[in-house]
């Protein structure tokens, strides 16, 4: 079996510089890409780019945003668009972000010509997406290829450019590498006003990447299938008390109902928004705003409709000895994936609360093309 890269910190450090607003340069097998996020971008950065390569630069869009704009008929994989004249940092940000300053209608006219079918949907291109989806961002990027006459001395170049260099191997490797070296870090016994009874016991992968939490109530049995909660972190439904979803009635609901049937286990999962991140997710508010549905609106911005991964999940329980699950979830995607990572679930307990006014769509719409059981 092929070993995995060992080491994620080269990948933490290039999402740091991206957030930042930084190039840098992604490294693959037989090409090298200088990779700098479309949303922020502005004429210096668009300038310093083409300083750094001879090649001509182009914007980098999922097949989704595309697919969107009307570029291409295929959803999946990647896009790049070439970044012909007229196409100025402003209309980078603008075909980026639909739910940006500007309005959609004002995004310059791009033709089918200017794209480039030679990198779709490759390697390198789709591990570009991965790494601002990892950052927070969204998945577009102005990118352009390193000359190949420096792809012999690529790092003593990047080091004096002051380019941090990572590899696309590492990238996508990277969501496995971190569920896999999930270890406790932290414990400790929090009553809560629902229940008493509780420990956190919470998990940080080998790089101190982002933590996940796990709620033990009360004391499961793990000899026999534990009552589990898979939820993702809300800051608007669990913290504000939202209206928009019913995460924190889900939350506090499975709380209380583990409690009333003498323990169990919910993960609190580091995946706001299904995986495309708070700032993202308040994008997608907008564009729920303007019509959308919870779905269309996580396409416009360029991703899945769901991001998440399961992966950590089964790591959490198969350290806290969870083998077998009794599941609360209405989302049989969930069922799935713990099952793909031999969690064995022996039943999913229905969990669904009242809608409201301001949710009755978003629930309907996961039920009509989400495939929620309700």
């Amino acid at each position: 079996m092929h070993q995995l890269p060992n080491t994620l910190q080269p990948v933490e450090r290039a999402i740091s510089d991206l957030r930042r607003g930084t190039t840098i340069v992604l490294l693959g097998p037989d090409q090298a890409l200088l990779v700098h996020p479309a949303e922020g971008a502005s004429a210096g950065q668009l300038a310093r780019l083409a300083g750094l390569s001879k090649n001509p630069a182009s914007l980098l869009l999922t097949g989704r945003r595309a697919a969107v704009l009307g570029l291409t008929d295929n959803p999946d994989g990647a896009v790049r668009v070439a970044l012909a004249e007229g196409m100025t940092a402003e209309t980078v940000r603008m075909m980026a972000d639909p739910a940006g300053p500007q309005s959609e209608p004002n995004v310059p006219a791009v033709s089918i010509a200017q794209i480039d079918p030679a990198t779709r949907p490759g390697a390198n291109e789709i591990g570009v997406i991965e790494l601002l989806k990892l950052a927070g961002l969204l998945p577009a990027a102005v990118v352009t290829t390193v000359p190949d006459e420096r792809l012999e001395y690529l790092p003593s170049w990047a080091e004096s450019e002051a380019l941090l260099m990572v590899e696309l191997e590492h990238v996508l490797n990277y969501q496995e590498i971190a569920a896999r070296t999930l270890q406790r870090v932290g414990t400790a016994r929090v009553p809560l006003d629902v229940n008493d009874n509780v420990e956190i016991v919470a998990f940080r992968p080998s790089d101190g990447g982002r933590e996940h939490l796990a709620l033990v109530i009360g004391a499961p049995d793990t000899a026999e299938p534990v009552l589990v909660r898979l939820h993702s972190e809300c800051f608007t439904g669990d913290l504000l008390g939202s209206l928009r979803c019913d995460c924190g009635d889900q939350l506090r609901g499975a709380i209380d109902e583990i409690g009333k049937q003498g323990g169990g286990i919910v993960l609190y999962l580091a995946q706001e928004g299904r995986g495309i991140g708070l700032v993202n997710k308040l994008r997608a508010y907008t564009l729920q705003d303007q019509g959308f549905d919870t779905i269309d609106a996580n396409q416009q911005l360029g991703f899945e409709a769901d991001e998440r991964l399961y992966r950590p999940a089964a790591e959490m329980l198969h350290q806290l000895d969870v083998a077998a699950v009794r599941l609360l979830t209405n989302n049989p995607d969930k069922v799935a994936a713990l099952r793909e990572w031999q969690i064995d679930v022996v039943e999913r307990v229905e969990h669904s609360f009242p809608s409201n006014q301001h949710n009755e769509f978003y629930l309907a719409t996961k039920k009509a093309r989400a495939g929620h059981l309700f």
